[in-house]
């Protein structure tokens, strides 16, 4: 944030009076300015589009769109839960909001794909499939991910551990014993756990390979993992979009569930012995 700021200031004698509202504009309101078109920008400020345009290349980005993804990942974590409900209501306007949220969620899993690191998923996979011990860990909103894939590793292996997050001194308690030959996965997105970076931490400071879940490789998951597996999130949100971390999760059980298909399937046999057995599930009519 400091950089842009700097640019801002140093250029600023330099600027014409449509570039001196933009700069006003960016460093009064940038949690909103983070999200605004070149077209709604200008439009709020009372310039042209092309004036936000070379407003942009003035301060040595490539263009508005490459200064407006520099402005997001700088402010990614420090969004307050209010500032992000102003900004969700700004960018809905009077849209409707079912046709613009699920949009909106379908963008994201189409950036991951293009965006997702293959290889580090591959050896994410690998692994897990050889670790000793599995922990996973997500706190708050990123607990439902953890919980999705610690259900289903749970049916893959018998040495899952889903950590407990009710308080820190608890959470290093359940982790203690993790080391060398243990995967520590750690899933967090903005704003950022300091719970989650703390075990992430211990876990890697004590041999264990650290598997990081998060939307970017700035984010600070990153300085702890042995393999990042990014996935697109929107910060701005007062509701955190979790579609595509699920998703990526989705496959990493896939890929994981395939090198182990013997087990699995012999796993698979025997629950569905019991759930008939005890009628766990229920029965539509002519089963």
């Amino acid at each position: 944030m400091n950089d842009l700021m700097n640019r801002i200031q140093c250029n600023l004698p330099e600027f014409s009076k449509g570039q001196r509202l933009i700069a006003r504009y960016i460093t009064e309101h940038y949690d909103k300015a983070a999200f605004m078109t070149a077209s709604r920008l200008g439009a709020t400020v009372g310039v042209s589009e092309s004036t936000v345009v070379r407003f942009a290349t003035e301060l040595g980005y490539d263009g508005y769109p490459h200064l407006q993804k520099t402005l997001q990942e700088m402010i990614r974590n420090r969004l307050t839960a209010v500032q992000r409900m102003e900004v969700t209501n700004d960018r809905m306007g009077n849209r409707d909001v079912l046709q613009t949220v699920l949009s909106a969620d379908v963008e994201k899993i189409r950036m991951t794909l293009d965006e997702i690191d293959r290889e580090a998923f591959q050896s994410a996979v690998e692994a897990i499939s050889n670790a000793n011990r599995i922990y996973i860990l997500g706190v708050r909103s990123s607990s439902a991910l953890a919980n999705f894939l610690g259900f289903y590793f749970s049916l893959i292996f018998d040495n899952v551990k889903l950590v407990n997050t009710n308080t820190v001194s608890e959470i290093f308690e359940q982790v203690l014993r993790a080391g060398k030959g243990d995967v520590f996965i750690g899933i967090s997105f903005p704003r950022y756990s300091k719970r989650t970076l703390s075990a992430m931490k211990y876990s890697k400071d004590q041999g264990a390979q650290v598997i990081a879940l998060t939307d970017s490789r700035l984010s600070p998951l990153a300085r702890y993992a042995d393999h990042v597996l990014v996935a697109k999130s929107d910060m701005a949100s007062f509701v955190d979009s979790l579609v595509a971390p699920l998703s990526v999760l989705n496959a990493l059980i896939v890929a994981v569930g395939m090198n182990r298909q013997q087990e699995i399937e012999g796993t698979f046999n025997k629950l569905e012995s019991i759930w008939d057995k005890y009628q766990v599930y229920e029965k539509l009519e002519g089963e």
